[in-house]
């Protein structure tokens, strides 16, 4: 059984009178991939803000292999929504822009940097500004930019939202070849429950704030995954569990907000 790489114990938030997360606990293996799921508002960016040390939890420990790097940074790789690279700088610029901050780049990570652009499918573009690329391809020069930091862990927060139907779905694909192949310790957010079934080995589901983790469910459709996973059996039951948790909470939610007697 792999080891525990990562360990939330009983890590809550407050922001004001707000409780944006209950006493949380989560385990992560080496090499796991798991996604986080939920209404919004439920505490799923709050979760990897303190994960990231960015965010100090009100309570609780953050361990990293059994190390408590509680309310530290710089112990996970974080990519967002938003591809962030700096118009000014290339691809391989933006590549290894974590070493370059942190005291510069050498030859040999500038080296790495171009063997990750080439393994993955922008060899082509490594003197290319952000502005000659499209949405997918600014998204796998980010991804590419959070491997280079050479973390274990990577936190990616909806990384393919902003993408269309198509580019998503080949993004994913992407995704999974390189996770294959590097097999970082991976928690993902997703809102898009067939993106998290397709990526994840278990699917974690919120509840409405204050979030907390309703249920964790291991995905029984074998690897690889790819389009065709979208129709098979298992799939489609785990989507409409997933659904029926999701909706019915909130649905409770907003009825108990709406409706206080």
């Amino acid at each position: 059984m792999s080891a525990v790489k990562l360990a939330l114990r009983q890590i809550s938030r407050r922001f004001g009178t707000l409780t944006a997360l209950a006493p949380t606990d989560l385990e992560v293996q080496q090499g796991e991939f798991i996604c986080l799921v939920g209404p919004s508002g439920c505490g799923k960016s709050t979760l990897f803000n303190v994960i990231s040390g960015v965010l100090a939890p009100d309570s609780g420990q953050v361990l990293i292999d059994g190390r408590d790097v509680t309310g530290s940074s710089g112990h996970v790789g974080y990519m967002l929504q938003k591809d962030l690279l700096l118009p000014w700088k290339t691809v391989i610029d933006n590549i290894v822009l974590g070493a370059t901050v942190n005291g510069g780049a050498s030859r040999a990570q500038r080296a790495q940097g171009v063997a990750l652009a080439r393994r993955y499918g922008l060899g082509e573009f490594i003197n290319h500004y952000p502005a000659a690329l499209s949405g997918g391809m600014r998204q796998r020069v980010a991804l590419m930019r959070t491997l280079a930091m050479e973390h274990d862990i990577m936190l990616l927060d909806e990384p393919f939202g902003a993408l269309d139907a198509q580019t998503r779905l080949a993004m994913q694909q992407w995704l999974l070849q390189v996770w294959s192949e590097q097999r970082r310790t991976v928690v993902f957010i997703t809102h898009d429950i067939d993106e998290a079934i397709m990526l994840a080995d278990r699917v974690v589901v919120m509840t409405p704030r204050p979030g907390r983790i309703a249920a964790q469910l291991p995905v029984p459709v074998p690897r690889p995954r790819s389009v065709v996973t979208l129709t098979d059996p298992s799939f489609i039951a785990l989507k409409g569990q997933i659904l029926s948790m999701i909706y019915h909470d909130s649905t409770t939610e907003f009825a108990t907000h709406e409706n206080p007697a």
